[in-house]
């Protein structure tokens, strides 16, 4: 099977782009979401991760 799909893409012009094209693809999107992890603000971050741990009287989601 993978010789059929091998020997397929072969008679593809410019075949040979697409792994570069998905290798910077990736890399990009991974350094923009490193590069949003590192400015996200500690007060934002702080209080998402309390979210869990609050008790609101006003919250619906809880089971009774």
């Amino acid at each position: 099977m993978m010789k059929f799909i091998k020997d397929h893409m072969t008679t593809i012009d410019g075949v040979s782009i697409f792994p570069i094209i998905s290798l910077i693809i990736c890399f990009t999107f991974f350094a923009l979401l490193f590069w949003w992890v590192l400015t996200y603000k500690k007060k934002d971050l702080n209080e998402i991760s309390n979210i869990p741990l609050n008790e609101d009287d006003d919250n619906n989601n809880i089971l009774q």
